[in-house]
């Protein structure tokens, strides 16, 4: 009998309905522990502990994609932990002793970990706590990616909604639209550069549409605001978009358009990007509310479309 794949088989067969995947990977005797026999890695021994990279986690035995990597964080617990999954890819289940709620793969029914609800660690008050054996890291890859370029008030909260949609490579926050190179966020505080705070947006086109990234630009600001975004007031934080070309111009006109027709008479500023450097903001700016375990104050989604 194969070890690797075997006793797996008769495990879960009955619950799974059948083998759904022949193409699953065989399985070292370790993983195999833990993924089969439910067992458990060491604290900070896994290689994905202290990953942060941008990338989505898959399981190790069948592919099957389960976290990105815009819902990890560190809980100082030495296991990966995320506090949202890919909708559908992870099933809880009672531990015997109704003490703990394992998490397996959806797909396959491999062990993954435990989850842990109302810890207060984030805001969404979850930690999927998870073997890194469990897993595999698929780097994101920008071959064949667009850039898209939005400004919606304070980039931190633009970047947190854009970071966590699915096609999404990178939301990196910037500055564009103004006349002064290499610009600081001290000088751009001033109001004085004309810059705006800006999200570079890169996406695999095949997996989102520039179309589908507007709408949660229109949908996490008010754009009809004039003066800055929520208590964020000064010309850095007005509404605007640096289109790449006719077309994307076109969407954002067209989407202007339906919110006209509900009342909403948007502030939207059009600008040709090619015309307007992206400068990419300070280290301490990328990413600022998953290091801080935080919400947007000011960016919340409401669906307009």
């Amino acid at each position: 009998m194969d070890f690797k794949r075997v006793p797996y088989e008769i495990t879960h067969k009955s619950q799974l309905g059948g083998i759904k995947n022949m193409a699953w990977k065989d399985l070292n005797p370790e993983e195999a522990r833990v993924i089969l026999n439910k067992g458990t890695e060491m604290p900070y021994t896994g290689e994905y502990d202290k990953c942060y990279e941008k990338g989505v986690y898959t399981c190790k035995q069948c592919g099957t994609e389960l976290f990105k990597s815009a819902d990890k964080f560190d809980s100082g617990s030495g296991w990966p932990s995320f506090d949202d999954t890919i909708e559908g890819r992870v099933k809880e289940i009672s531990d015997a002793d109704g003490m703990r709620v394992e998490i397996v793969c959806t797909e396959c029914g491999g062990h993954l970990g435990h989850v842990f609800h109302g810890e207060q660690i984030t805001p969404k008050s979850t930690r999927h706590c998870v073997n890194s054996i469990s897993m595999e890291f698929r780097p994101a890859t920008i071959e064949n990616s667009k850039k898209a370029y939005f400004a919606a008030g304070c980039f931190w909260g633009v970047e947190y909604h854009f970071a966590k949609m699915d096609g999404v490579i990178a939301a990196d926050s910037g500055y564009m639209g103004g006349h002064t190179q290499n610009p600081t966020y001290q000088d751009i505080c001033t109001g004085s550069t004309g810059h705006l705070e800006v999200v570079e947006v890169t996406y695999e086109p095949s997996k989102v549409s520039f179309e589908d990234l507007a709408k949660m630009f229109f949908e996490t600001h008010e754009s009809a605001q004039t003066n800055g975004q929520g208590p964020d007031i000064g010309s850095q934080y007005l509404s605007a978009v640096f289109y790449n070309d006719e077309e994307e111009k076109e969407t954002i006109e067209k989407l202007i358009g339906i919110l006209a027709t509900k009342g909403v008479k948007s502030a939207t500023q059009l600008y040709k990007a090619e015309e307007h450097p992206f400068y990419k903001a300070e280290e301490y700016h990328q990413d600022y509310y998953k290091k801080h375990n935080k919400a947007p104050y000011c960016h919340t989604y409401m669906k307009k479309f």
